[in-house]
């Protein structure tokens, strides 16, 4: 029998004219420096810190369901990861699977989807993997469906996951401020790192416990943080608050900060709360030789990266054309760089 509800046709109409496949993008990213302000009355810190994203990728792929199906998720490593644990937490607590949770909330609408989530960015290593997926999967909600949502308008969307979440919307070089819902384009600098992925674990909330009974710190140096922004990084002026807390949580990344130190030559790193350390490289073969000396010499996994733009999700085969794109994400002064 023909439908008599011409709202539901025109509905499904449009929705077949829709794409079909998305793939999004979630790329890690490093704290290139790190200021932590005191303990808040309500539990919180406030921070600034200039972030970078890597080249490093998670990949989603979202598939448009009918409307009326249950959207279903699947969460796996890709087979090139290099540091994998177990995927041992409910699906409904991860954060990409809560991101799009919020936008169907927030637009009072149902956006069916199946997700595959392919992880390479290691769990719980301060590269900010649970939040690049969140924020992946909201603008690959927004190329699957259509949507045309602003950056401003899915940074909002996002604050409540997270506070790494609302940078990882556009990505690229930015200082992050406040809670993480302050954010400044910084100048894009082309960043070579090593990234060591020890088997250590280095829990947030005791970090920034251990962070509280060592600190005497009464503000946020913004300052800081900003004038590194200004020239080229060098090494021994990255710094990270947390780093000290990470060590005294996990005393083996001490150690092995001192044998990477020891063999290299360089300064190493703490990427947020830690787990992670990372040292600065020259160029890519500098990074690709100190990444297999560390890995030969101390048999713990180490990867050249470096920084890297967020790609532009790939619609149904195709780069996301521009014009699909809300017009600020092009804008040369945005957070979001094009590659």
């Amino acid at each position: 029998m023909p439908c008599d509800d011409s709202t539901c046709c025109n509905e499904g109409s449009t929705l077949s004219l829709m794409p079909s496949v998305v793939h999004a993008f979630a790329p890690a990213k490093v704290n290139l420096a790190l200021s932590v302000g005191p303990l808040q009355r309500d539990g919180m810190h406030e921070i600034a810190s200039w972030m970078t994203t890597l080249d490093l990728c998670d990949d989603l792929t979202l598939t448009r369901l009918p409307l009326g199906t249950c959207s279903r998720y699947a969460i796996e490593w890709h087979t090139d990861a290099r540091s994998k644990a177990d995927i041992d937490w409910p699906v409904r607590s991860d954060l990409a699977v809560r991101a799009h949770e919020a936008l169907e909330a927030r637009l009072a609408r149902r956006l069916p989807v199946q997700l595959r989530l392919q992880k390479r960015i290691p769990v719980g290593g301060g590269l900010g993997g649970g939040s690049s997926n969140a924020a992946a999967m909201l603008r690959g909600l927004d190329a699957l469906f259509e949507l045309r949502l602003r950056p401003e308008f899915l940074e909002e969307v996002a604050r409540p996951l997270g506070s790494d979440v609302p940078f990882f919307v556009r990505g690229g070089s930015a200082i992050v401020e406040l809670r993480g819902e302050q954010l400044q384009r910084a100048r894009d600098q082309r960043v070579h790192v090593v990234l060591v992925f020890p088997q250590i674990a280095c829990p947030t909330g005791a970090v920034y416990r251990a962070f509280d009974a060592l600190t005497r710190t009464t503000s946020v140096d913004v300052q800081r943080v900003r004038a590194l922004t200004a020239s080229s990084p060098a090494s021994s002026a990255l710094f990270n608050d947390l780093a000290e807390a990470a060590c005294i949580i996990a005393p083996q990344l001490t150690a092995l900060r001192g044998e990477i130190a020891a063999l290299t030559q360089q300064p190493v790193h703490v990427s947020g709360s830690g787990s992670t350390l990372f040292l600065l490289a020259d160029d890519a073969m500098h990074a690709d030789a100190l990444a297999q000396l560390i890995e030969r010499t101390l048999s713990v996994v180490a990867l050249a990266s470096v920084s890297a733009p967020t790609p532009i999700e790939i619609v149904d085969g195709d780069v996301r054309a521009i014009d699909a794109i809300s017009s600020d994400r092009d804008d040369e002064d945005d957070v979001r760089f094009n590659p």
